[in-house]
């Protein structure tokens, strides 16, 4: 079951793009997830753009911001994520 789930350390640095209209949001920085079963729970966001700004989510102790990686929809060159945070 815990191969289902992309490795944390196989999207950091990639691009967050939207699902519909492809607005680039920033780059993944870091991730969090549970230790017992590692099932990622969160995407942390780096280099925000306006576009994501917009979403007024919430953010880390350090501002990076927070986007649920049940909102992910795919993981290829690009993290794609609804447009529906």
């Amino acid at each position: 079951m815990a191969d289902d789930y992309p490795r944390g350390t196989e999207i950091i640095g990639k691009t967050i793009v939207s699902d519909e209209q492809g607005k680039k949001y920033g780059n993944v920085e870091d991730v969090s997830f549970v230790a017992d079963t590692g099932e990622l729970m969160n995407i942390l966001v780096g280099n925000t753009t306006d576009h994501l700004n917009e979403e007024h989510l919430q953010e880390d102790s350090e501002g990076r911001t927070i986007v649920p990686f049940s909102a992910v929809k795919s993981i290829g060159d690009f993290v794609i994520v609804s447009e529906s945070l």
